[in-house]
């Protein structure tokens, strides 16, 4: 049978290219988007064209009230379109960033590094467990920064170590059915995030390089290409565990 996989957050980045690479392996993607509904459309119809099912949700996990909504509509969308099949994978990926020293780091700004990457995949996945099948496997993305230290980073590196100690204790408590729970790290990646800021910058790229054992910045479709290899049958035996994808940076 065709396995699923729900995406966090996959209108963009590391999630839609996560959401292709998987759909090029042969499987169905159920993905969310914040507001860009267009951009989420297109995800749509690259997923289709590879003969993959495909479906865009509108949900913001800050929101924890509307979670239950989403979780109905997530529902009705598996007994309509997937004759009640569940999800076999989740990739909990939805997020922002922020650059800012502590000095200048505002009780909103740190509130909301929390909400989103913290009470956000917590709450999501508490409320659409039951809707994840027994056996599934569950990815939590964190960063390269709960590792090494950048200055500006403190507020979004405190939410992304608070992931890994979510991570291992879902894998304890998700274990009774099977469900494997692991934590994906990312390196530098040249994407939008956080306004494009390694993406866009000569600079910024060349000082990653430096400090990276493979001589270069990430791409998104590294990204990818780690979270199917973490969803493939080669990972059955691993729950709890961290793995960076960072080329090696900072070693």
């Amino acid at each position: 049978m065709t396995k699923l996989a729900l995406i966090t957050g996959g209108s963009r980045g590391l999630g839609r290219d996560s959401a292709l690479k998987l759909a090029e392996k042969g499987i169905d993607i159920i993905f969310t988007y914040h507001s860009n509904e267009q951009a989420a459309q297109e995800v749509v119809s690259a997923i289709q064209s590879t003969g993959r099912k495909a479906f865009a949700l509108q949900c913001d996990v800050r929101n924890i009230s509307s979670l239950d909504t989403f979780k109905q509509t997530l529902s009705t969308l598996l007994d309509k379109q997937f004759e009640g099949h569940k999800v076999d994978y989740l990739l909990n990926n939805a997020g922002t960033g922020l650059h800012a020293e502590i000095e200048q780091t505002s009780e909103e700004q740190l509130d909301e590094m929390l909400n989103i990457h913290v009470k956000g995949p917590f709450f999501f996945t508490q409320k659409i467990l039951p809707l994840i099948a027994d056996g599934g496997h569950i990815i939590n993305i964190s960063s390269g920064l709960a590792r090494f230290s950048f200055p500006g980073s403190a507020a979004y590196a405190m939410a992304k170590g608070a992931v890994e100690v979510m991570t291992r204790y879902m894998a304890k408590e998700f274990a009774n059915r099977k469900i494997r729970v692991n934590t994906l790290a990312p390196g530098a990646i040249a994407t939008d995030f956080r306004g494009g800021a390694i993406r866009d910058s000569e600079q910024a790229q060349s000082m990653v390089a430096s400090v990276t054992a493979l001589n270069r910045v990430g791409e998104a479709q590294d990204i990818g290409k780690a979270v199917t290899a973490m969803f493939s049958e080669g990972f059955d035996w691993i729950t709890g565990q961290r793995i960076e994808a960072s080329g090696g940076m900072i070693l």
